[in-house]
């Protein structure tokens, strides 16, 4: 009997070629799109075609399922993803965290909302354009590194549970990107391989972190910049707008680069350091503490990762409850930044994860 099977689609590359891949496999496919907020009008922001969920995407991925020759629904999942990411993301900013909406995107949205939609449509599974693996280890099912370590995405995706992982399949798990843009240009698909990606969160129109807080009522005043000292350097725009480490964007010339090494959202300071400050700041520490704890796998030996981009250093968890955590570290680690996802690896087995509070 032939497995029906309900994908998620962005429009792009990456969702299009996993189709392709599962219709060749003997699939059959029900194309899924999700309406997450309202975009921003052309006049409030220029490049409001970027995103999965844009109305562009939409329509482009409404095209790719009729090329392709399968059905293909509109899910409006607005209200929970603003109840879920987009509210939580500026909580966060305004207690001076740097969230990460697309971990609780994918948590809520893609493997939450878009479970329930597979059931609606008599689907058997869910599948995504995301790069990552899933594999057994004595008798349970734990997300595994992508075969492109570039483009592995499961540090996005830690808080999916084990019966999230027993209805998805992740077709590129086992691809390069490289792998994955021939196969696009091999159907035909010339244009869409060379597509940029965007980096940029989807809800925030041309990056503006700024004006996206002020017009949720984030509207923290200017405030001081110091130094470790407490001299005052200048006037920032408010504590909510910067983040741990950050240099760029930061409004101010004192001769040399500086860099955010504490907020202090209370009293709406920012301190200012030098690239060797960052060394004895809160960005840079031996230990850390985690909230929200995911616990998948106890073993003496792990690997974390703090960003998605950095890499996996050896740890250890201590406290291991949903409260609190305390994550131990070899050697000291920088760019620790509350808000963020603390990612847990076992060799290339993701198991588990947390939120860092300090």
């Amino acid at each position: 009997m032939t497995k029906r099977v309900l994908i998620g689609m962005s429009g792009g590359i990456d969702s299009t070629v996993a189709a392709i891949l599962l219709l060749e496999q003997g699939y059959e496919l029900v194309g899924a799109t999700f309406r997450t907020f309202d975009p921003p009008t052309p006049d409030h922001c220029t490049n409001n075609d970027k995103g999965c969920c844009s109305e562009d995407s939409i329509t482009e991925a409404q095209r790719m399922a009729a090329t392709l020759g399968f059905e293909h629904h509109v899910l409006d999942f607005r209200s929970t993803f603003r109840q879920h990411v987009m509210d939580n993301f500026v909580r966060e900013y305004a207690c001076g965290r740097t969230p990460n909406p697309c971990v609780l995107c994918n948590s809520h949205i893609k493997w939450g909302k878009l479970i329930q939609a597979a059931e609606l449509y008599n689907c058997d599974y869910i599948a995504t354009g995301h790069y990552a693996q899933i594999a057994e280890h004595r008798g349970h099912l734990y997300l595994k590194n992508a075969v492109d370590t570039h483009k592995d995405q499961t540090y996005f995706l830690w808080m999916l549970t084990e019966d999230n992982l027993r209805k998805t399949i992740f077709p590129l798990g086992g691809l390069t990107k490289d792998e994955v843009r021939q196969i696009a240009r091999n159907h035909g698909f010339e244009q869409l391989s060379k597509k940029a990606e965007s980096q940029e969160i989807c809800f925030i129109p041309n990056n503006d972190y700024r004006t996206f807080l002020a017009e949720q009522g984030v509207n923290v005043p200017q405030g001081e910049y110091i130094d470790s000292l407490g001299n005052v350097l200048g006037t920032h725009q408010g504590y909510c707008h910067y983040t741990i480490g950050q240099r760029k964007g930061l409004g101010i010339a004192l001769g040399a680069p500086k860099f955010v090494t504490h907020i202090d959202a209370t009293n709406n300071r920012v301190t200012l350091g030098d690239r060797d400050d960052l060394l004895t700041c809160q960005a840079y520490v031996s230990n850390l503490r985690i909230r929200d704890l995911q616990w998948l796998m106890e073993s003496p030996t792990l690997q974390a990762r703090i960003r998605y981009r950095s890499p996996a250093v050896p740890c250890q968890l201590s406290t291991a409850n949903c409260q609190l955590s305390t994550v131990h570290f070899s050697s000291p680690v920088w760019g620790v930044t509350p808000g963020q996802s603390l990612v847990l690896y076992k060799d290339d087995l993701l198991v588990g994860g947390g939120i860092i509070t300090s």
